[in-house]
């Protein structure tokens, strides 16, 4: 089976038909979909979603980039929503959460600041609750290292990897999966196509994103989960590998990130 493992599923640009492009996604093997949340006005919506499509399920955090217009009290509406959530099943992890210093704005010291404390504060209860973090590590990636070592969660995913060699080989030291997708279906995209071909595969997970990074053969169109299996069969291209092989393998790198997934897609 296929996983996307990160899939903003509930986004506006899928034009409330986001019942239906999981629907399709799962016509074309996709058997499971993990909606992140990004900001705590999100944080029902994602949950509904993920109980209104079978082929779904859902984290909770605050992403960066949302980071500068939330307040602490977000926070401990976090920890109580995912205290909450641990007996729902469809609930499988703590993200969209990190660091980004890609946009000028959060560069800038203050609101470096105040992703991290974010950050920090999101690892505890991820740590707290034995749950796996989805992190965001645009241009941060030795940053997110840094607070993933001093606080310990339980493992994840590094999504969208674009780092070094190095800092692969420090995420997957630590419990992480790193997590490919439509980037590395660009031919001029050479770091992540070299990382996609020489990382161990059952440290690789796929995702989409959707409905950003999309693959090179609907670019600059809008991403879909559906888009999945084409780009795990360009992963097997590249490492020169049967399809089936990296199906195989990017579920089980999924289902070592995120354990809760195995109940679910056992149900």
């Amino acid at each position: 089976m296929w996983i996307d493992t990160h899939c903003h599923l509930d986004a506006h640009e899928f034009g409330g038909q986001s019942l239906d492009v999981a629907a399709q996604a799962r016509a074309a093997g996709v058997a499971m979909i993990v909606i992140p949340a990004v900001e705590r006005g999100n944080f029902e919506a994602v949950c509904a979603l993920a109980h209104a499509a079978p082929n779904a399920s859902y984290a909770l955090g605050i992403h960066p980039i949302f980071v500068p217009q939330a307040r602490d009290e977000d926070l401990v509406l976090l920890r109580q929503a995912a205290e909450a959530a641990m007996m729902d099943p469809r609930f499988v992890a703590i993200g969209e959460i990190g660091l980004d210093f890609f946009i000028p704005m959060l560069c800038e010291p203050a609101m470096r600041e105040k992703q991290e404390r974010f950050l920090r504060e999101q690892l505890r209860i991820a740590r707290d609750l034995g749950l796996p973090v989805l992190t965001h590590v645009r241009r941060s990636q030795d940053q997110v290292l840094k607070h993933v070592r001093q606080i310990r969660p339980a493992g994840g995913i590094a999504h969208a990897f674009n780092g070094s060699f190095q800092q692969a080989r420090n995420f997957i030291d630590l419990g992480f999966r790193l997590g490919f997708g439509g980037a590395m279906t660009f031919t001029r995209a050479l770091q992540i196509r070299r990382l996609a071909l020489e990382l161990p595969l059952d440290a690789i997970v796929l995702e989409t994103d959707a409905p950003d990074i999309a693959p090179s053969w609907i670019h600059p169109g809008r991403n879909s989960p559906e888009q999945l299996p084409a780009i795990g069969r360009m992963l097997a291209e590249l490492r020169g590998v049967p399809e089936d092989a990296v199906r195989g393998a990017t579920q089980q790198s999924a289902l070592a990130a995120m354990p809760r997934l195995k109940t679910l897609l056992a149900s």
